[in-house]
């Protein structure tokens, strides 16, 4: 990036100017780049509505629950549907910190 300002006779006030025009387009810059990450993010987390696109599955007459974003089977219905739930979010939140690992490396 280049900012170039002649509008004064003083080389310190068009220094200061320049700076604090660069300053801005930087920081624009980086605001576009953190909206497009942010953009990106949430169409990855946004379901496209499709019939494939399932998140579970509930078996009633195997009594098992399937969670197909992480491919784990519950076989027991009943506990699910009273709210015992805790192993698919441990497990949920397992996928998503590994993820969330994977990107980390991948950035540096």
């Amino acid at each position: 990036l280049v900012a170039q300002c002649q509008d004064q006779k003083s080389q310190h006030k068009n220094k200061d100017k320049a700076f604090g025009v660069l300053r801005s387009r930087l920081y624009e810059q980086e605001l576009a780049k953190k909206q497009a990450e942010d953009a990106t993010k949430r169409t990855s987390q946004v379901s496209s509505g499709d019939r494939s696109a399932k998140i579970r599955t509930y078996n009633y007459s195997q009594g098992r629950v399937t969670d197909h974003r992480i491919g784990m089977d519950i076989f027991d219905m009943d506990g699910v549907m009273n709210g015992k739930i805790q192993k698919l979010i441990d497990e949920l939140q397992l996928v998503n910190n590994m993820e969330k690992l994977k990107e980390a490396s991948e950035v540096f």
